[in-house]
């Protein structure tokens, strides 16, 4: 009897988190699906279990034991309201789990970046990406992998002017993005969540491992999944 694996989310009720957890919960390879959040979701599954907790107070008890750790925390400036709120959950946050996941004996730890994530870049939200991976990678951790996507498509529960603007933009000139410029393409929300389970379903001996958003448009659902549908 094979074992199945267990898979813990942290930011499931983002617009990539969610369709980590829809990703996760059709894979035979899974057998139990966790849920860690600041605020009750809606979605059910026969795998899925939900714990609603403060990150405030983060313990390795509410990590627990899991093979795969998936970070899908993010906000912005707008919705954080301060640069310190920010920080916090884009950083502060994804290190504590981190931390924790190392402590209990996770296999590896996924993480969602952003394209632009640069320690020295002009942009506040591109220099804390920069930041996050840098002290990642610093932790040691047994595998870590990194993705990050260009600008996100998907139906997002809050209004954002900035990306619907850049999201349709993209879109118009996507015929134009070859070659050098075809990282900048905009992706969708679901294709980040395949090339997510997908990197943590395939072996890899490298202990941190980069997608590029060129790279996560590649990758493709497995045939065996498209003909169960």
């Amino acid at each position: 009897m094979i074992n199945k694996r267990t898979a813990l989310v942290i930011g499931a009720t983002g617009l990539v988190g969610q369709e980590v957890v829809k990703e996760l919960c059709s894979r035979d390879e899974y057998g139990e699906v966790r849920i860690i959040s600041r605020k009750p979701i809606e979605m059910e599954h026969e795998k899925l279990t939900v714990s609603i907790i403060d990150f405030n107070y983060l313990e390795g008890s509410h990590i627990g034991v899991a093979d795969d750790v998936f970070c899908c925390l993010g906000t912005t400036m707008k919705k954080a309201k301060s640069k310190a709120a920010f920080r916090q959950v884009d950083l502060d946050f994804p290190l504590q789990l981190a931390s924790l996941a190392k402590k209990n004996n996770a296999r590896q730890f996924l993480v969602i970046s952003a394209m632009g994530a640069d320690l020295s870049s002009t942009f506040y939200y591109n220099r804390i990406k920069g930041l996050m991976e840098e002290q990642l990678i610093e932790l040691d951790l047994p595998h870590l992998q990194i993705f990050r996507p260009s600008l996100l498509l998907g139906d997002r529960k809050e209004f954002r002017l900035g990306e619907t603007v850049g999201a349709k933009v993209m879109s118009a000139m996507s015929w134009a993005l070859v070659g050098p410029l075809k990282s900048l393409k905009a992706v969708r929300a679901e294709q980040v969540a395949l090339a997510m389970v997908e990197g943590a379903l395939a072996p890899s001996v490298e202990k941190v491992k980069i997608h590029l958003s060129s790279d996560i448009e590649k990758v493709e659902k497995p045939a065996l999944l498209i003909e169960k549908k």
